[in-house]
């Protein structure tokens, strides 16, 4: 029966790819899709050895949010949801002996940057296993935030991290509407409640409740990178924490990070802090998705990386996944 459903939307995308070398792929998978794992790097005389310590690799990529990213033909996974299950699996297997967790993120929504921190710190306080941070090409606010539950920390020279920071984004159009002969007139229950809306110019009353939720969440923040991060120099807290981003190269100098270094870079140092003289990397993925290299792309992550376009016009995502406090790093919002 699922075939036969699949038959109607092959031939849709075999007429929407035409001959640009697409390949569609009808296969048999596990019917709970559960994460599965692939040996990615170790030494090769070992990828067989029964009982041979791992150290797991999980990878967290684009934007960081509690709810189903979008997909081409239907709903993407839940990054949160996605990286608990991870944990969780590392945390079952005794072979598991440490965590790499690989950032190439930045940031995402305050609450889920939260959440996969404090799933970190959890996970760690329950097995005792180490957690080595690997940056990728980006790092920022809520990646960075994340990275800072890790027990080491590992950025590429050119790694982008820093943006410590919260960001609100508003849109008004009241201005535009007015030259046109329309005005909102909503109907509250509190003179708070349409605090934030599009339709009308904010008060300065409401901005003031807005920053004080920004400061709040953005004291949060620092104190984190405080407890964390004990070899920032107080002399360059100020700077560091003024929402801009540095280089993995410039993050390693001031104690942002503890060191350069890359995945291979990473792994040595997790089994290090394990005490295992050799493992082999392991990789969790579901059951289609393509794992040859260590370096694969994460299917979760939308094409490109993560974007947030706040100056698109969607009326949709105005109340919806746009809307909230970020601790997030988007050059385009200014």
């Amino acid at each position: 029966m699922r075939l036969v459903r699949l038959i109607p939307l092959v031939l849709f995308l075999a007429g929407l790819f035409g001959c640009s070398g697409v390949r569609f792929i009808i296969d048999a998978v596990p019917a709970t899709d559960e994460m599965t794992e692939t040996v990615v790097m170790g030494d090769d005389a070992g990828f067989l050895e029964f009982g041979k310590a791992k150290v797991a690799l999980i990878d967290v990529s684009g934007l960081i949010m509690d709810a189903q990213r979008p997909g081409l033909i239907a709903p993407g996974e839940n990054p949160v949801a996605r990286f608990v299950e991870s944990l969780k699996r590392a945390e079952g297997d005794s072979a598991v002996k440490a965590v790499i967790i690989r950032i190439n993120s930045p940031g995402g929504t305050v609450t889920a940057s939260d959440l996969m921190y404090r799933e970190v710190r959890d996970f760690k306080e329950r097995t005792g296993k180490p957690v080595v941070i690997s940056m990728g090409d980006v790092a920022a606010s809520g990646g960075y935030y994340l990275a800072c539950a890790g027990d080491h920390v590992l950025a590429h020279p050119t790694t982008v991290t820093g943006s410590i920071g919260v960001l609100v984004q508003t849109i008004n159009f009241s201005e535009g509407l007015r030259k046109i002969g329309v005005r909102a007139d909503a109907i509250t229950s509190g003179p708070n409640k349409k605090m934030g809306s599009p339709l009308e110019p904010m008060p300065p009353e409401h901005r003031e409740l807005l920053q004080g939720l920004v400061d709040e969440f953005y004291a949060s923040f620092k104190a984190v990178v405080v407890e964390r991060r004990p070899a920032l120099s107080p002399n360059d807290l100020n700077w560091i924490m003024d929402g801009r981003v540095v280089s993995g190269k410039r993050a390693a100098e001031v104690g942002l990070v503890d060191r350069v270094g890359d995945l291979r870079d990473a792994f040595d140092v997790a089994q290090e802090q394990a005490n295992v003289r050799s493992a082999k990397l392991v990789k969790y993925h579901r059951a289609l998705e393509y794992v040859g290299s260590p370096y694969a792309k994460n299917p979760a992550a939308p094409a490109g990386g993560a974007q947030i376009n706040f100056m698109q016009v969607n009326l949709d995502n105005l109340v919806g996944a746009q809307s909230g406090f970020y601790y997030l790093w988007d050059p385009s919002v200014n």
